[in-house]
């Protein structure tokens, strides 16, 4: 089942607004995973290029504008790029922070070397990423969390990429095509590890300690709450026994 999207295509080269009613651009609803059929062209041909320029999409009171500077970027990456959009980050508002934004800003950057950033309300994507890895859509899942974060400061960079990553664990449409997956625990990870390896030790925590952890130790962090002692607050003992607790009996 799809529904149709408003949109509003932004002329970048003349800075004029123009209206039309989209008959393209769709989305599948919040129930309906990504199916094949927005799967990546592998050979992009004229007609699979999406056009340069910005398009501003809004469904359910959510608004995506949608700048594309890359003249060689795949129309059904967009495409998934956007459906990935309006089905996780609804859920992540009503599970984070009902109070985040409900306007999100995408930029396809061909000059950017990394995989995806996010500054404020503005998450940027690496085309080359995509074109090398199309499946990996659910960068956009962990990026977006970054987002309903919306950390002021006093949070370790570790437990917010763990927390993002833990998003994408428990949203994402298209782990397991993309690869992605948690990492089996080994003694030489630490939690300070960030990204896959915090996730699974929240992970573990959500089903052996505290069922609410990520949700307390996120409304911890954005309301600049979040100490080291926050654990004990918690669950009665520090991070470091808890990651003892995780290490000898890690398994989900």
């Amino acid at each position: 089942m799809k529904f149709p999207l408003k949109n509003s295509i932004i002329s970048g080269a003349v800075g004029m607004l123009l209206l039309s009613a989209c008959s393209k651009t769709s989305l599948v609803t919040p129930d309906v995973p990504v199916t094949n059929e927005l799967s990546v062209n592998k050979g992009v041909t004229a007609q699979a290029v999406q056009p340069v320029g910005t398009v501003v999409y809004t469904s359910n009171g959510y608004t995506l504008t949608f700048t594309n500077n890359d003249g060689t970027f795949d129309t059904a990456e967009y495409q998934r790029l956007i459906n990935t959009f309006f089905t996780v980050y609804p859920k992540l508002l009503n599970r984070f922070y009902t109070g985040a934004t409900k306007q999100v800003k995408f930029v396809i950057d061909p000059n950017y070397t990394g995989v995806a950033y996010t500054s404020g309300d503005v998450t940027t994507f690496s085309a080359a990423w995509f074109h090398s890895h199309p499946e990996d859509i659910d960068v956009v899942t962990h990026e977006v969390m970054h987002i309903v974060q919306h950390y002021t400061g006093g949070t370790p960079g570790w437990l917010t990429e763990g927390i993002a990553d833990y998003a994408r664990y428990k949203f994402g449409v298209n782990n397991g095509p993309a690869g992605w997956s948690l990492p089996a625990w080994n003694a030489s990870q630490k939690y300070t590890d960030a990204y896959r390896v915090t996730a699974r030790f929240l992970a573990w925590l959500e089903l052996h300690v505290r069922s609410s952890i990520v949700n307390d130790l996120n409304t911890a962090c954005r309301n600049r709450t979040y100490t080291g002692n926050t654990w004990n607050q918690l669950t009665g003992k520090s991070v470091d026994q808890l990651w003892s607790d995780y290490s000898q009996n890690p398994a989900l």
